[in-house]
């Protein structure tokens, strides 16, 4: 009888102890798995195609860069009814914009998720830009500005409480900016794409208009490509409120 309380308490405690080993283990591999999902990999421990997505140094970011710091100058230009340079710098910055795209779809390497942020924040910098200022110049009218501006206030404001919503905790500055961490990608809707193309057209037209001194038919003509603009701003506000341009990988 002894003997088997003994054997009986040899065996149990190495078995106790076993268990809560593998208890512990087990709380170490979740944590683990845990922290992994908060801190992303370092990219150098990143293979080829996964480190290029998060590339900041890209010529599409870079054009993307220069493309902004041009806009104040072209928006300047217009406050001064200065037509003509405006008007050149806008068609190249509109260029460019064609550009950078290209390179980004077909150069490897060049694809980023940054990019794919930047290019149409600095589309839609540019086009507020272009409105505000040619509204004042009296060359685009104040309801039509009133409906893009405020569609892509809402945009932007939309797209931060997005990344926050898809975003791990814990929760700063520096995790919200990097791309690495919960990363997300917009892509823009067909709808999108066909709106930034009218509202482009619009601001290009109107610009021309005083430079090349066009007749009243074409003046009616962009007044209808405005009524387009107009209706095609409002429907792709509506899709990206719904949260189709922006998905989480």
């Amino acid at each position: 009888m002894l003997a088997t309380t003994m054997t009986r308490g040899f065996t149990f405690q190495p078995r106790k102890h076993l268990m809560m080993m593998m208890s512990r283990r087990s709380l170490m591999i979740t944590l683990g798995s845990r922290q992994q999902e908060r801190e992303p990999a370092k990219l150098d421990s990143l293979p080829p195609e996964e480190r290029g997505r998060y590339k900041v140094a890209t010529i599409p970011n870079a054009i993307c860069a220069a493309r902004i710091a041009a806009t104040p100058l072209i928006g300047y230009l217009v406050v001064q009814h200065h037509f003509t340079p405006a008007f050149a710098l806008f068609t190249i910055a509109g260029a460019t914009d064609l550009l950078d795209g290209w390179i980004a779809r077909n150069v490897p390497g060049q694809k980023s998720l940054l990019g794919s942020v930047l290019d149409p924040v600095a589309d839609k910098l540019l086009i507020s830009t272009m409105f505000i200022t040619m509204t004042h110049a009296g060359l685009i009218p104040l309801p039509l500005t009133t409906i893009v501006i405020l569609r892509d206030v809402c945009l932007i404001a939309g797209g931060f409480y997005k990344r926050y919503q898809v975003m791990n905790p814990p929760y700063s500055l520096n995790r919200f900016f990097n791309p690495q961490v919960s990363s997300m990608q917009v892509v823009p809707t067909m709808m999108s794409k066909i709106n930034t193309v009218l509202q482009l057209s619009l601001v290009a037209l109107s610009l021309a208009s005083p430079v090349f001194e066009f007749v009243p038919a074409a003046n009616d003509a962009i007044f209808a490509l405005g009524c387009a603009t107009a209706v095609t701003t409002v429907y792709s506000g509506l899709q990206y409120a719904s949260g189709k341009a922006i998905k989480k990988l």
